[in-house]
């Protein structure tokens, strides 16, 4: 452990992203022995250690206390897998898998889960990116009875797993415990999420659903959300880049306010959450919970903006808001201003892209200058070109105010360039009443010699040591 410079810890052996080759694993099994109590190994990120996992499972059985296993992006093959599957039988307490990012898993997943016993103590199971097949999918339906403590189940990133959603879901009920359930990108279509909803009569413990990235279930909800309003325990539901109809929406406007419990709520890039004449965004004021709401790239009008403006003012746990990509926000975020002076625990506000105009700016200034926003830790204004030098100005001006801020980005789009203006001068002043700011985005402004050599020499003149991404 201290060759690799890491601390010796008798219960967590944490070897991530070490550079590991199959001799260390080697070596890593002959220590096992000594460990007893171990009770975590993690390995993730160690590429070189593909194919040479049995040196290490079959002296598994002297750490029968073995709660967790990581072996995230190892590259592991077949044999890896198989000789996985039979060390199940000597680590009884095991409660984490996690083979997330192992390509290579994909179409023998059935080597593994075949020796799953019934009463098998696995409650986290992830297994994002590991190229699974359909066929993957009916091995991991037949296990979901022999692992009835199930609660966080990751399959994200596995595009050919929604062919065997159906016969996946039919087995949820299994797991009446489950509190995560993460389908992220996972080729769903309308079929396989009427499935899914009626498998969520069975998950009244689930906090967190995140189907999102799944193109092809748009359209869909009209069939197949009876049973998401009665998840009276969920906290997180994530719909971002679901292609959501105007039909969609219709029912969504209905079972969304019912989730009393929800804390985080993802619409992004579903476009016709913005122009849809159905009032969802009006009716978030019945979730008072909301900590985080992200709406980016939704083709906000000027009246779903004002209704969601208005609702926000009943969101008195705001921590969160992302209104990027949206251009009704420039000019109009005077909308957003009484909601943004009740919303005293917003940490982060997302801006980007957003047709922001000077007075946009002079508004956020005031608000800080009035006391509020004064938790704002991250602030994206990045790609909101039409302000001018002088807007730029009077907010570098004001920027001091925010004194928890850690991260800002101003920076242009891609296919503009500006030169520093007169505004340069004011940010370096700023930044030295900023002793949280530790990230500021600058992407395409530039920046005359001089000024380049002050930017540079403000971390060590100041003892700082902000990344300045220019």
């Amino acid at each position: 452990m201290q060759k690799l410079g890491k601390k010796p810890n008798s219960k967590n052996l944490d070897l991530n992203n070490c550079a590991l080759s199959a001799t260390d694993v080697t070596e890593l099994a002959s220590l096992l022995p000594f460990l007893p109590e171990l009770e975590e190994i993690s390995l993730s990120w160690n590429g070189g250690i593909g194919g040479s996992l049995k040196a290490l499972t079959v002296q598994l059985h002297h750490v029968n206390l073995l709660k967790v296993l990581r072996l995230n992006n190892c590259r592991l093959t077949a044999e890896d897998v198989t000789s996985l599957g039979e060390a199940f039988e000597i680590v009884p307490q095991l409660e984490e898998l996690d083979l997330s990012w192992n390509s290579n898993i994909g179409g023998k997943l059935s080597l593994l889960t075949k020796k799953l016993q019934k009463g098998c103590k696995i409650r986290f199971l992830k297994i994002t990116d590991c190229n699974l097949t359909a066929k993957d999918g009916e091995s991991l339906a037949q296990i979901l009875n022999v692992i009835p403590n199930l609660e966080v189940l990751d399959l994200s990133i596995n595009k050919h797993i929604g062919c065997s959603m159906k016969i996946i879901a039919q087995d949820l009920k299994n797991v009446p415990g489950l509190k995560q359930l993460n389908l992220h990108m996972c080729g769903l279509k309308q079929d396989s999420l009427q499935a899914l909803d009626t498998a969520l009569q069975h998950l009244a413990e689930l906090r967190k659903l995140d189907i999102s990235g799944n193109k092809e279930i748009g359209g869909g909800f009209k069939d197949s959300a009876a049973h998401l309003a009665n998840l009276k325990n969920l906290e997180v539901l994530d719909l971002h880049q679901c292609c959501v109809t105007e039909e969609d929406m219709t029912i969504l406007s209905q079972v969304i306010p019912l989730l009393s419990s929800l804390q985080e709520l993802n619409l992004s890039s579903n476009k016709n959450v913005g122009v849809s004449s159905d009032p969802l965004l009006g009716r978030l004021r019945f979730l008072p919970k909301l900590k985080s709401v992200a709406i980016s790239n939704c083709c906000l009008r000027e009246e779903s903006f004002s209704s969601l403006a208005e609702a926000a003012l009943h969101l008195p746990e705001l921590e969160i808001l992302d209104l990027s990509w949206n251009k009704c926000v420039g000019g109009n975020l005077k909308l957003l201003l009484e909601a943004l002076k009740l919303a005293t625990e917003i940490q982060v506000l997302r801006l980007s892209s957003c047709n922001l105009v000077t007075e946009d700016l002079a508004l956020l200034i005031l608000l800080t200058q009035d006391g509020h926003l004064a938790r704002l830790q991250k602030l994206d204004l990045s790609y909101n070109d039409n302000v001018s030098d002088e807007g730029w100005a009077i907010f570098f001006k004001g920027l001091a105010v925010f004194k928890e801020l850690s991260e800002l980005d101003v920076s242009l789009r891609p296919s503009s360039c500006r030169d520093c203006g007169m505004w340069f001068s004011e940010l370096l002043a700023a930044l030295t009443k900023l002793p949280a700011l530790a990230e500021l985005g600058m992407q395409r402004w530039v920046l005359s010699e001089s000024q380049r050599k002050r930017l540079e020499s403000f971390n060590q003149d100041n003892k700082r040591s902000i990344r300045f991404d220019c």
